[in-house]
């Protein structure tokens, strides 16, 4: 990997935003650039290093794909008109699930429901439409790191796998972050203003809840992960862990409600332990969390009778299930 990375020991943040904001003028020039915003810390702070380079002349973008957490589009638009920055909603619901139709490859659904609708389509049709050439967005080093070494393609990743997005897409890609991994990348936040709502947050994968949904992603299916991760976010929210989420298995499981069968579903969550992401371990959460866990989502969550928790190092386990 051509990317070397600028550790917390070694990173000075001023001279970070100085250069990377230099970085970014000389990159678009006096021209027009749009990023996208998902509400997660990596695109928040590409979206401020972004303004302060461009000012308007960034157009600023979330994209509704249907796979987000509930009010996740609506609280993101309203921080950063705080922050002065516009947000345009684009609505590609329909664009992704008719993708991700019929499939069940973890790869597949990255690849062919994720990454070639955002970058062939959506972000191909912003860029037209506004006469931007570049494309700003938060790939951190992790990021790199392991699509690179072949762990998992990550939706965003593109030069260090030997696409040139210019070829591909028709425009360029600029990564201000890329240097970072995620603590660093924090520290950066809340040094730009960020509340820790956004800076502290969990991270959030780029395919979002259709990484947590095994097997074919849909509406329906989307809809109850949506539920049992409110739930495991609320519940788990004061523990410091990493990460935490819910995930939606593929096979019906067996039941049973007021004395009879009922042939439900399982939700599996996974709590981590981490600094970057590279390596984790599973929370040592207490019984009655796990207890409470299950009561709600079993109670609260259609169709949801069985709740496992993950007790798997990463390696060999990875922190999303897909």
């Amino acid at each position: 990997m051509n990317v070397e990375e600028i550790t917390m020991e070694n990173l000075n943040l001023d001279q970070f935003i100085a250069d990377q904001t230099e970085n970014i003028r000389a990159q678009v020039g006096g021209e027009v650039a749009i990023n996208a915003l998902s509400g997660g810390v990596d695109s928040a702070v590409v979206t401020l290093l972004g303004h302060r380079a461009l000012g308007d002349r960034l157009k600023t973008y979330f994209v509704d794909s249907g796979l987000m957490r509930e009010g996740e589009v609506e609280q993101t638009v309203t921080l950063f008109a705080e922050f002065g920055v516009e947000v345009h909603v684009v609505d590609a619901r329909d664009e992704f699930f008719v993708a991700l139709r019929g499939l069940t490859d973890p790869e597949e659904k990255r690849e062919k429901g994720i990454t070639e609708v955002f970058y062939k389509d959506i972000f191909a049709r912003l860029i037209k439409e506004t006469g931007a050439r570049v494309l700003l967005q938060g790939t951190n080093y992790t990021d790199a790191e392991e699509t690179k070494a072949g762990i998992k393609r990550q939706h965003n990743v593109f030069e260090q796998i030997g696409i040139d997005p210019q070829e591909a897409f028709g425009y360029r890609v600029v990564e201000p972050i890329i240097e970072l991994r995620k603590p660093a990348i924090r520290a950066l936040a809340r040094f730009l203003g960020l509340p820790p709502a956004v800076s502290d947050r969990p991270p959030f994968p780029g395919p979002a809840l259709a990484a947590r949904v095994i097997g074919e992603v849909t509406p329906e299916r989307v809809d109850i992960v949506r539920r049992a991760t409110a739930i495991v976010e609320a519940e788990l929210a004061d523990t410091g862990a990493f990460q935490y989420m819910a995930i939606l298995h593929e096979d019906r499981v067996t039941g049973v409600r007021d004395g009879e069968r009922d042939f439900g579903l399982q939700i599996e969550v996974r709590c981590w332990e981490s600094t970057d992401a590279a390596t984790a371990t599973p929370t040592e959460l207490p019984f009655d969390t796990l207890r409470t866990l299950a009561d709600r989502l079993t109670s609260e969550v259609p169709d949801v009778v069985s709740v496992t928790y993950n007790v798997t190092t990463k390696p060999p386990s990875c922190i999303e299930a897909v």
